[in-house]
């Protein structure tokens, strides 16, 4: 499967596409809510949530006093900038 280019809108990729990217990034599609998706990188762990309008990304206990931080991005930023801002870690 072939990725439009990075620098696409993400509302301009098919469900599939964003599905493979998440993938290709190491993200785990939950199999009961299949909007959600877990990644784990060594010094965070993240649900990334493809809402209707937007992807949100809750980074767990990554806050002060263990707190969760939460970011969401418009599926209008390209893909390359989610990837980026998603990522790079709280």
């Amino acid at each position: 499967m072939s990725l439009p280019s990075a620098d696409t809108p993400l509302y301009n990729h098919p469900l599939p596409d964003i599905e493979e990217w998440l993938k290709s990034q190491g993200c785990e599609q939950d199999s009961q809510q299949l909007h959600c998706w877990h990644v784990q990188r060594d010094n965070w762990e993240a649900e990334v949530i493809l809402d209707i309008d937007q992807i949100t990304v809750r980074y767990i206990k990554a806050g002060a006093n263990g707190q969760d931080i939460q970011r969401s991005f418009k599926y209008s930023l390209s893909r390359k900038d989610i990837e980026d801002a998603v990522f790079s870690g709280p």
